[in-house]
């Protein structure tokens, strides 16, 4: 990758905020990101870094920059409040996205993970192949942290359901296809732009025949909605959802439950839409009233049904495709934003899979 290699003398007699070479003068061009010509050929850029923590933004030993050095071959060192940047055009040009991104995230939240890191790569890398590069999306304000979306794919999903009254998610786990409609749910109710919530999903395990299961309805649900009452308690605090739920402001409930109805003014969710069929699925969204939005989500490789062929979520692709108003997005393991390792899980499954195929295949 980089021709340019950071002698381990050099950086560690350096401290954040310094040059490499210490007697390196500081480039002329404006902070904020004019760039010039060097008779080499490369470019130079350079980035204001005004209030900022250094460590926080470059990480223990410069370990951001030295990533963002392998990944773009690009060449970078602070000095004076400023963040100087070499480079090519293309790589440059990188780069810049890069770390515009994690500087914006550093001001915000003066904290960077390795997660921040690896979306900072896939905006750069996705904004050169002509994606959608807006920043991270504000969705609302949670118990402990502002929600956002964290990935071009989850800004891109946040759009769609902005944009459409129904829309389906389709994706792995971790990529946030509940947790952000939830938020987005959330917010519209702040903002009166609907009157309730509510959330639904099918209990496959039970066979959705919870009238043979004792105690009473919550009884009966709960270890099927959980999933769901952890995204809204890590949204909403416990006294406002217990009020929200109590004046059915908020409704959690089995998809059996939702036959013969319909909600008005309402942002309705159906999560784990892989385990309908698609009568289930039609039933679903035809409770859809005025004012209302849909959301459903689902992973198309978690199938519990007997005969996944008849998933509703694989079926319904086809039957809603050229309708106009209803919103399509299929979410990668780019865009998962749970632990590190639940990405390399996922693309671990991939691989196995493609390889049993191959190896069925070729008997």
């Amino acid at each position: 990758m980089g021709r340019y290699l950071r002698s381990k003398q050099g950086r560690a007699g350096q401290s954040h905020g310094e040059s490499q070479t210490g007697d390196a003068p500081a480039h002329s061009e404006v902070a904020g990101g004019d760039s010039e010509s060097s008779p080499s050929e490369d470019r130079k850029l350079t980035l204001s870094l005004k209030g900022l923590d250094h460590l926080v933004l470059f990480g223990e030993n410069d370990s951001t920059l030295r990533s963002l050095d392998r990944r773009f071959n690009v060449r970078t060192h602070s000095r004076d409040g400023l963040l100087h940047m070499q480079g090519d055009a293309a790589a440059l040009s990188l780069a810049r996205v890069a770390m515009e991104y994690l500087i914006a995230q550093a001001r915000r939240e003066n904290v960077l993970t390795q997660e921040h890191l690896e979306y900072a790569f896939s905006l750069a890398e996705e904004t050169a192949a002509g994606e959608s590069a807006n920043s991270p999306q504000f969705i609302v304000q949670g118990q402990r942290r502002i929600v956002r979306a964290r990935s071009v794919g989850q800004s891109r999903y946040v759009e769609t359901m902005e944009q459409n009254d129904v829309v389906f998610a389709i994706g792995p786990a971790g990529t946030g296809k509940t947790y952000l409609a939830v938020a987005l749910g959330v917010r519209y109710l702040k903002e009166k732009k609907i009157e309730r919530i509510v959330l639904v999903r099918p209990a496959v395990e039970a066979g959705e025949k919870l009238g043979f299961l004792p105690g009473d309805l919550q009884e009966k649900v709960d270890p099927y909605l959980r999933p769901l009452y952890d995204a809204l308690h890590d949204i909403v605090s416990f006294e406002r959802l217990q009020r929200w739920i109590q004046t059915q402001v908020v409704e959690i409930a089995p998809l059996a439950y939702m036959r013969g109805r319909t909600l008005h003014s309402a942002f309705i969710i159906l999560d784990e839409a892989q385990n309908t069929t698609l009568n289930q699925m039609k039933m679903f969204l035809t409770r859809l009233g005025p004012e209302s939005k849909a959301v459903v989500t689902g992973d198309v490789t978690q199938i519990d049904l007997a005969d996944a062929d008849q998933s509703g979520l694989v079926l319904i692709q086809n039957v809603l495709k050229d309708v106009n108003g209803i919103g399509f997005v299929y979410l990668s393991q780019k865009d998962v934003v749970r632990h590190r390792l639940v990405k390399d899980i996922i693309m671990a499954f991939d691989r196995y899979g493609e390889d049993a195929a191959g190896s069925g295949a070729s008997k």
